[in-house]
């Protein structure tokens, strides 16, 4: 069978092949002129200003434009001029209605105004059965420009003594049914050249099809959501009845778009479905959740239900299933507001949420019916909004109760609070109507857990459950306003369920599963929560810190989770040690000692656990050294203790293959214990403190030239000289005694020897210089007494010389540095 088009459709191209007809025509006629001229120029002879080619072509440019298009097409200009002449018209008598009204009596107003609006209403007709469309068109926009000044007419002569607003809902009636009828009556059969050239195997119905004027029954629909809502305004209806009146049009509107079959007829009823629609359910949602008792809310709700109906209704019979969709979900979300409306004003607030909620929740009943798919999609959205909001709500109590804790850390040990509740909020502030927060949270943890079963989506919708779960349990022991020790006990447990489930989940998939790596989050976050809330008392504090110790501890026993569990358990451990030494009321100085067990139990726990743990023990444990550095820094020989045993612990580390560079961290730990131990005896020889640098950087040097023979001198032992013997000569410059430049000439001589011996260049370098540094410090007090004696011409008389020397001598003396240089490059 053909599929064929609709009939406005087929229409619409049977117009556009009749444009093309129309330009082929023009085109064939304007050769067929041509043809004839060329036919009686030959006849005539050719002459000299003949515009034919000699091979009987077209004639040439100079001839005329023949093959140049025009720029407007013929249908284009016709509209163009249709429409500025019904522009024109209607502003005339439009200026003839405002202004040159008054001066005709009765009889003529009514004969002009009627004579006019009969004949711009009848010359469509005549004007579409000669198939002038546009121009019929113009016409009939022109007389339904005219009906509108009629009624107005009619109000200013003969009912002026009638209310604004009530005529203008009867008179918007009264337009709209005769635009409607109007249009349904200029519908004439199509011409016989369009009926015979439809396709063979149309259907008569088709070829019968009847084509009328465009614009009056869009208008008429357009006009027809004004009277209802004009004459509830004009009776003085409430805000009710207005209301109801918007749903009544929109549900009109919508089941005229439902029905009919034009393309702009459909357009205007869906543009006005949904401005009515919206404005009434808006207008519903106010008056429910407005309303001061349950009777008016029930009616606001009952406007709401009826809106949902008619979305239902209307997803039914949309063939686009997203439209669909919108639809149920536009509906769900109605029902769910009239039912929370009538909640908040019959019952306390704290069940406002949850009512809604478990209206959003039983939304979802919906997939066991035999509703169509894209509705019961729509109403699981809903549901889902519905659920999101409710969380959302939530929100704020949880935050609450997870940072309020932290307030407890600027007053530690201030006094145990009474209850939970004073604990947690004692610095935030309660949010209004949380009381039923925790069946809020349990009950869309249950639909996660529900809606999961079975299902692809398991992990995330079993991670969103997890996440919510704890946060129910989290808020509850605050909620129910337990006592302090109850509350402590409570998010204990909340721990130790979260961390066992971490465990388990860990063991039973493949880790790091989701749930797994979220309850072990969580996990955490809760014992930290709870360890600030302990600061509440001395006591809590060492007790929880303790057990959670002990409680990661035990879980970074599993390889799974001990990446996590591992560092938490150490720093509890750091925690409780600063705990005990505030407890034993010791300075922090001694806490440090304490502490410093921690780096070096995570040293020992380094090596045995599993290797995706080894760099978060490590780090732990190196957090911990340097807290214990920071609370021994106000006593530097127990700061000097502390940094031996970070040594210790580091030297220990590195004898693990795989941690070999923890001995430079060890030997620096050393060197600064020895210098702040020398700096706590008030030792001020700089000696001292380089010394223990250079003899091991020296012994070092000496091992890798040993093992490495390309290894220059500098590298091996210019670092070590340089640590010793520039402070020294440094020193040395402003000592007054023998003593220190003596001992520093005397090693700087030993060190150039022995780079003179070995042929080195660093000691033979660094030893020359700091040994010429030293004569001529020692010299300079002679050199001065020498200089003094002298005239004052002889240093001016000796710097000649010198320069003469050096001029005469120069290229010698090049020669000279050339030498030394390579000398000294020939070394080591």
């Amino acid at each position: 069978m053909t599929n064929l088009p609709p009939p406005a459709e087929e229409l619409r191209l049977l117009d556009a092949e009749l444009r093309q007809l129309d330009l082929r025509r023009a085109a064939l006629l304007h050769r067929r002129a041509w043809l004839i001229h060329v036919l009686r120029a030959a006849a005539q002879g050719p002459g000299p200003g003949s515009g034919a080619s000699p091979k009987g072509g077209p004639p040439s440019a100079g001839a005329g434009a023949v093959a140049r298009r025009p720029e407007a097409t013929a249908p284009g200009v016709q509209n163009v001029l249709l429409m500025l002449g019904g522009v024109l018209l209607t502003v005339a008598a439009i200026a003839f209605t405002l202004v040159s009204w008054g001066h005709l009596g009765i009889a003529g107003r009514a004969l002009v105004l009627g004579a006019l609006t009969v004949a711009a209403l009848g010359a469509p007709v005549v004007l579409l059965r000669r198939g002038l469309r546009s121009t019929a068109e113009a016409v009939a926009a022109l007389g339904t420009a005219l009906t509108v000044l009629d009624a107005y007419a009619l109000h200013e002569v003969a009912l002026a003594g009638t209310g604004a607003v009530g005529y203008t809902a009867a008179a918007s009636a009264v337009l709209a049914a005769l635009w409607g009828a109007y249009g349904a009556a200029t519908r004439s059969p199509v011409p016989p050249a369009i009926e015979g050239s439809a396709a063979p195997g149309a259907a008569p119905a088709v070829r019968r099809a009847r084509a009328g004027l465009r614009h009056p029954v869009p208008l008429a629909v357009a006009t027809a959501h004004l009277p209802l809502l004009l004459w509830a305004v004009a009776a003085g209806a409430g805000p009710y009845g207005l209301t109801a009146v918007l749903l009544a049009t929109a549900t009109a509107s919508t089941a005229v778009a439902l029905r009919t079959a034009s393309l702009p007829v459909r357009v205007v009823a869906v543009t006005g479905a949904s401005g009515m629609g919206a404005a009434g359910v808006l207008s519903a949602g106010w008056l429910c959740w407005s309303a001061s008792d349950p009777g008016s809310a029930a009616r606001a709700a009952g406007l709401l239900a009826v809106a949902a109906a008619v979305a239902l209704v209307t997803g039914r019979f949309v063939k686009n299933p997203d439209v669909a969709v919108a639809f149920a979900s536009a509906a769900g979300l109605s029902l769910v507001a009239g039912t929370g409306g009538v909640l908040w004003v019959s019952l306390p607030g704290e069940w406002t949420v949850p009512g809604c909620l478990a209206c959003g929740i039983a939304l979802l009943t919906a997939q066991r019916t035999p509703l169509p798919r894209p509705l019961v999609r729509g109403l699981v959205h809903a549901s889902t909004a519905v659920q999101c909001c409710a969380v959302l709500w939530a929100v704020p109590l949880v935050a609450g109760t997870v940072s309020g804790p932290a307030a407890l850390g600027a007053r530690p040990w201030s006094g145990t609070p009474r209850d939970i509740r004073e604990a947690v909020f004692t610095d935030v502030s309660w949010p209004p109507y949380a009381s039923t927060v925790p069946l809020v949270l349990a009950a869309v943890t249950g639909v996660l857990l529900v809606a999961g079963r079975n299902t692809a989506r398991r992990s995330p919708l079993t991670v969103g459950a997890l996440v919510l779960g704890w946060a129910a349990v989290t808020v509850l022991p605050v909620v129910l306003r337990l006592p302090y020790g109850a509350g402590l006990v409570a998010q204990g447990a909340v721990v130790v369920a979260a961390l066992g489930f971490a465990v388990r989940a860990g063991r039973a998939d493949r880790w790091p599963s989701p749930p797994a790596l979220t309850a072990l989050l969580l996990a955490l976050l809760s014992s930290v929560g709870l360890a600030f809330l302990s600061l509440g008392s001395a006591e809590a504090t060492i007790g929880v810190l303790a057990s959670l110790t002990v409680l990661f501890g035990a879980a970074a026993c599993r390889p799974g989770p001990a990446p996590f569990a591992a560092p938490a358990a150490l720093a509890h451990a750091t925690a409780l040690a600063c705990a005990i030494g505030a407890w034993a009321d010791r300075p922090p100085h001694h806490t440090a000692l304490l502490v410093l067990v921690v780096p070096a139990v995570a040293a020992v726990c380094a090596g045995r656990t599993g290797p995706r743990a080894t760099v978060p023990v490590e780090v732990a444990g190196g957090v911990a050294g340097l807290l214990a550095c920071a609370l021994a820094v106000t006593d530097l020989p127990v700061l000097a203790l502390v940094l031996s045993v970070c040594g210790v612990v580091a030297a220990g580390t590195a004898l693990r293959p795989e941690r070999r560079p923890a001995g430079w961290a060890a030997a620096v730990l050393f060197l600064l214990a020895a210098w702040v131990r020398l700096a706590a005896w008030d030792v001020v020889v700089p000696e001292a403190y380089t010394l223990p640098v250079t003899v091991p950087a020296l012994v070092v040097g000496l091992l890798r030239r040993r093992r490495d023979t390309a290894v220059s001198s500098w590298t091996a032992y210019g670092a070590g000289l340089s640590v010793t013997l520039v402070p020294s000569l440094l020193a040395a410059w402003d000592d007054r005694y023998w003593l220190r430049p003596l001992l520093l000439g005397a090693a700087a001589l030993a060190v150039t020897l022995v780079g003179a011996r070995h042929r080195l260049q660093a000691p033979l370098v660094v030893g020359g210089g700091v040994l010429a540094l030293v004569t001529l410090h020692e010299l300079a007090p002679y050199l001065v007494q020498v200089v003094g004696a002298l005239p004052r011409w002889a240093p001016l008389a000796l710097a000649g010389l010198v320069l003469l020397g050096l001029g005469a001598t120069y290229e010698q003396r090049l020669r000279d540095a050339r030498r030394l240089r390579e000398a000294l490059g020939r070394l080591g």
